[in-house]
C-alpha cells in the first residue's frame, strides 16, 4: 500500500543530505554512503517516477488544478517544489508553476492543494528551468573578470616597480611573480574547462575555482 503522506516522502527526499544520503540515489537499488536501514526506508518511500509524476492536483473542492510535472529540491535542500503544470491540453498552452511541497497534502492517495483554482495557479509566474549552459558560461565569465584584474594589476605593479628603490622594487617583483604564477595556473584550468565543453565543464569546475581563490588572495596580498 501506497503512503499516504506526500510531505513526508518528499521531504525525506528534500533532506537526503541530512540523513546521510548524500551520494545515494532515491531508487532504493543504489546504498553508496547510507545504511541498510536507511536503503529500505528510502525503497519504501515514495517514487517521483512512478507515484507523482502525472498524478493530478485537486483544490479541496474536488476541482481539476494541475497535473505534476516535475520535483525540484532547491540547492541547499531547505526547501522542495513540486511543479504543476496548469491549463492546457496535451502540454499546448500548459502554464507550469512552482508550488512549495507543504502547500499540497495527500489525501487517501489524492493530491490536494487547499484554496487553490486553476485561475490562481495561471495567474502565477510560468516556472522555467535554470539553463546549465547559461551557468556554464556565467562562471566562466566571472573567473575570466578576475584574471582580467590580476593582468591589470601585474601591469600596475611593474610600472610601480620602475620608480622604486631597489628594497621596493624587489618587493613589488616577489608580488608579480606570484600573481604571474597563480595567472599562469587559472588559465590552464580554464582551458582544460573549455576543452572538456558543455556536456563535462563540471568535471573541471572545482579546478578551476581552486585557482581563482588562490588567485584573488595574491591580489588581496599585493
Amino acid at each position: 500500500m501506497k503512503k499516504t503522506l506526500l510531505v513526508s516522502a518528499l521531504f525525506t527526499a528534500a533532506t537526503l543530505t541530512h540523513l546521510g544520503l548524500a551520494q545515494a540515489q532515491v531508487a532504493g537499488s543504489t546504498t553508496t554512503g547510507i545504511t541498510v536501514t536507511e536503503a529500505t526506508q528510502v525503497a519504501m518511500g515514495w517514487s517521483v517516477k512512478k507515484s507523482l509524476l502525472g498524478k493530478t492536483v485537486y483544490n479541496e473542492t474536488g476541482e481539476k488544478i494541475g497535473e505534476v510535472m516535475d520535483l525540484i529540491i532547491s540547492p541547499d535542500r531547505n526547501v522542495s517544489y513540486v511543479i504543476v503544470g496548469a491549463g492546457g491540453f496535451i502540454g499546448i498552452g500548459r502554464h507550469d508553476v512552482a508550488i512549495p511541497v507543504n502547500q499540497i497534502q495527500d489525501r487517501g492517495g489524492k493530491l490536494i492543494m487547499p484554496g487553490a483554482t486553476k485561475g490562481a495557479l495561471k495567474a502565477m509566474p510560468t516556472f522555467n528551468y535554470a539553463s546549465d549552459t547559461a551557468r556554464r558560461d556565467q562562471f566562466m565569465a566571472d573567473a575570466e573578470r578576475d584574471m582580467v584584474r590580476a593582468r591589470a594589476k601585474v601591469a600596475e605593479l611593474q610600472q610601480r616597480a620602475g620608480d622604486a628603490t631597489a628594497e621596493a622594487k624587489a618587493a613589488i617583483n616577489r608580488d608579480v611573480d606570484q600573481l604571474q604564477l597563480d595567472l599562469k595556473n587559472a588559465q590552464e584550468k580554464m582551458d582544460d574547462l573549455k576543452r572538456a565543453g558543455a556536456a563535462n565543464w563540471h568535471d573541471f569546475e572545482s579546478g578551476v575555482s581552486a585557482a581563482i581563490a588562490r588567485l584573488r588572495k595574491a591580489l588581496e596580498a599585493a
